[in-house]
């Protein structure tokens, strides 16, 4: 079973995640909009931000713990990472642990349809606050808990199904939370559902925050 799941998890959802997160296309300009100077990117995946940053980007860290990603994947990734206006560091490594960067070295951290994956969120937007310059802007799109009372029971309940298929994603993390109890404040804060897609995996939270 685990050589099944790990064949899974290295060689099908890449795949699987490229085509999904190509879906959520039209909010990544929108969400990158403020990004500036040196940034840091976590959870990169396959590269699917790089053309909406804006030309205020000079240089860009991008972390992210995928590993034995398909050929025909990671082919799409450098293609992007080529094609970018800026340099690009890709650095395979995960967001929950110390950040291998000093203290206030960024002038903006992006992370786009993430956090519902980290195991350690907390820890995780703790040491993004961390790197932050000061005044510098945590921009961030994610999906999350429902403010609809039954809608959120399911998310409770189809949660543990969901950690399986989605390779750890979770359904039901209240975003706009965790972010202030790690230290920041919520400049903006867009909420809604995406059209077409239903309440238990189209809840967007979207926004800009600052280190308190």
């Amino acid at each position: 079973m685990s050589r099944l799941y790990d064949f899974y998890e290295q060689r099908v959802f890449p795949r699987f995640l490229d085509v999904a997160m190509q879906q959520m296309e039209k909010l990544r300009p929108r969400a990158l909009a403020g990004a500036r100077g040196e940034v840091l990117e976590i959870g990169f995946g396959t590269g699917l931000n790089l053309e909406h940053y804006p030309k205020g980007v000079e240089r860009l860290c991008a972390l992210d713990p995928m590993a034995g990603i398909p050929e025909s994947v990671q082919a799409r990734i450098d293609a992007r990472i080529q094609a970018a206006p800026f340099p690009v560091e890709h650095f395979p490594l995960r967001a929950d642990g110390r950040l291998p960067f000093e203290d206030a070295r960024f002038d903006s951290v992006t992370v786009t349809f993430t956090l519902c994956t980290i195991p350690d969120a907390s820890l995780a937007l703790a040491e993004m606050r961390r790197v932050l310059k000061p005044g510098g802007q945590l921009h961030f799109a994610e999906h999350g808990r429902s403010d609809v009372p039954g809608v959120a029971r399911w998310q409770d309940r189809l949660n543990p199904i969901q950690n399986v298929i989605g390779c750890g994603c979770n359904l039901n993390r209240k975003i706009d939370a965790l972010i202030q109890q790690a230290g920041f404040d919520l400049e903006e804060l867009d909420f809604f559902c995406l059209e077409k897609a239903p309440r238990v995996v189209g809840t967007i939270y979207q926004g800009i925050a600052r280190p308190a």
